[in-house]
C-alpha cells in the first residue's frame, strides 16, 4: 500500500495514532507538510494569519520533525501551495492508496479534508482525533448538545478515563519516492528581543524537555495555582501552549505526565489546576467543532450585537502599545517583542480594546493570531468572544478595572518599567 501522511498541527512522532496506523499498513510512505500562501497575506483586519515569531517556531519544529523522521529512514517533504491542490496533485502523481491525518478544529482545515475526501473517494482516509484530550465517542453528549458554558462541560467530562498516549512507531516504511523535491520555506524577519527569557524553541524534543522540566525536574507544577497570574518570566506557568498549538506535544501526553507526577510526587490544588486549564483548552476545541465559522463572526455564537465599531487610530495605538494606559502598553510591547503574553495580560488588553476603546473585537483577535507564538484558532477566537460578550460567558461582556489590575499584579511597576523603558 502506498501511503501519504499529512502533517499539520501534529508535528511529532509521539502519540500520533494516525501515523502509527500508517506505519504498519503501508509499504512505502510520503511524509508531507504544506505551507499555505494565505498564512502570509494581509487580511481585512490589517494583519496576517501568521507572524514572524510563530513562523520561526514552526520552522524549528519542522526541522526537528525532519530529523526525527530521518532517524527512522524517512524524509519530510515540504510543499508550498493550497493544501487541496498540493494533495490532489501528489495523490494522482504518486498513485496514493491511503492518506493519514489528524482532524483539527479549524474552518479551512476541516474544509480541506472534506473536499479532498469527496474528490478521491477511492482513497482510504485515516483520520484521528489527537489534537484533543477526548475523541467524539467519549463525550457524554452529542456535539449539538455541547454545554453552553465551561462549568457544566467540565463537570460532565473531568471524570472520563483519559486515553493513553500511543507510542512512537517502532519503524516507518521507506520513502515513497527519493525524487520528490521540497520547496524552500520562506523567511520572515521578526522584531525579536534576543535577551528575553521568553524564547520558545520549536520541536518535539524541546516540548518534551519543557514538560519534564516543569513537572519532574523542578516540581513547579505543585505551585501552579499560586503563581499562574504572573506577568513575566518563565517559571510561573507551564509555558506548554506553543508546543500544544503546533502539536509538538499532545494534550494527552501532558495529562499522562501530570497523572504520573500526582502518583509519584503529590496531587494538590495546583496539579488539578493544570488539568483544569487543559479542560478549558478542550472546551474551546469542541466549541469550534460545533460552531465552525461562527467562531469568527462579529455577533459571535450567541448572535448578539456587540455594539462595537472601528477607529484605525485607536486600534493602532492599542496594537503598538501607545494607549493612555501604561499597563496595557507594557503587555502589547511584550507581545511584540516575545510573541507571548500571560493569560492575565490577554484578558486585560482584550478588555481595554473592547470596553475602553469600544473597538471591534475581531481586530484584536486577528492581531493575536498574527503575533502569538502559541496561537490556536479555537482558544484564541473563543476567548475573544468570551471577553466581548458574544461567546460562552453567561454573564455577558467582561470589563476589567485596569488600574485595579495593575495595583494587584504589578504594584511596584516592575513589569511596566521593563517593557516601556
Amino acid at each position: 500500500m502506498r501511503g501519504l501522511y499529512w502533517f499539520r498541527n501534529d508535528l511529532r512522532l509521539h502519540d500520533n495514532p494516525a501515523l502509527l496506523r500508517l506505519s504498519v499498513r503501508c509499504d512505502v510512505l510520503l511524509c508531507l507538510y504544506v505551507i499555505e500562501p494565505r498564512w502570509f497575506e494581509w487580511t481585512h483586519y490589517q494583519s496576517k494569519p501568521l507572524g514572524a515569531q510563530r513562523w520561526q517556531f514552526i520552522r524549528e519544529s519542522l526541522h526537528d520533525l525532519a530529523a526525527a523522521l530521518q532517524a527512522k529512514g524517512q524524509r519530510l517533504v515540504l510543499r508550498w501551495g493550497d493544501p487541496q491542490t498540493v494533495l490532489a496533485d501528489l495523490i494522482a502523481e504518486c498513485d496514493i492508496d491511503c492518506v493519514g491525518f489528524n482532524h483539527l478544529p479549524g474552518t479551512y482545515e476541516a474544509r480541506h479534508v472534506e473536499q479532498l475526501t469527496l474528490q478521491f473517494p477511492a482513497v482510504q482516509w485515516e483520520g484521528e482525533y489527537a489534537f484533543t484530550l477526548f475523541e467524539p465517542e467519549q463525550l457524554p453528549f452529542e456535539l449539538d448538545d455541547l454545554p453552553g458554558s465551561f462549568t457544566p462541560f467540565r463537570k460532565k467530562v473531568e471524570k472520563i478515563p483519559p486515553l493513553r498516549p500511543v507510542s512512537v512507531p517502532a519503524s516507518l516504511p521507506p520513502p515513497l519516492s527519493a525524487t520528490l523535491v521540497s520547496d524552500e520555506p520562506p523567511t520572515l524577519q521578526a522584531e525579536v528581543d534576543t535577551t528575553t527569557e521568553l524564547r520558545f524553541r520549536g520541536g518535539e524534543q524541546a516540548a518534551l524537555r519543557q514538560l519534564h522540566y516543569y513537572l519532574h525536574e523542578t516540581h513547579l507544577v505543585s505551585d501552579y495555582k499560586l503563581t499562574r497570574n504572573g506577568l513575566d518570566g518563565w517559571d510561573f506557568s507551564s509555558k506548554l501552549s506553543p508546543w500544544l498549538a503546533q502539536g509538538c506535544l499532545s494534550a494527552r501526553q501532558v495529562l499522562a505526565e501530570l497523572h504520573a507526577y500526582e502518583a509519584q510526587v503529590e496531587a494538590n490544588d495546583s496539579t488539578y489546576w493544570l488539568f483544569f486549564e487543559l479542560l478549558w483548552r478542550e472546551y474551546f476545541q469542541w466549541l469550534h467543532y460545533q460552531y465552525e465559522h461562527r467562531l469568527y463572526h462579529r455577533r459571535g455564537i450567541r448572535d448578539v450585537n456587540p455594539l462595537l465599531t472601528f477607529y484605525a487610530e485607536a486600534y493602532m495605538s492599542w496594537r503598538e502599545g501607545t494607549t493612555q494606559s501604561p499597563f496595557v502598553n507594557a503587555f502589547m510591547r511584550q507581545l511584540k517583542q516575545t510573541g507571548w503574553m500571560s493569560n492575565r495580560g490577554r484578558q486585560i488588553v482584550a478588555s481595554y480594546l473592547v470596553n475602553e476603546l469600544r473597538l471591534d473585537w475581531r481586530f484584536g483577535a486577528a492581531w493575536f493570531e498574527q503575533q502569538l507564538v502559541d496561537y490556536d484558532p479555537a482558544s484564541n477566537w473563543g476567548n475573544w468572544q468570551y471577553l466581548a460578550g458574544v461567546g460562552t460567558d453567561p454573564r455577558g461582556r467582561r470589563a476589567f478595572n485596569i488600574e485595579k489590575q495593575e495595583q494587584m499584579y504589578d504594584p511596584a511597576g516592575e513589569f511596566v518599567e521593563k517593557y516601556l523603558r
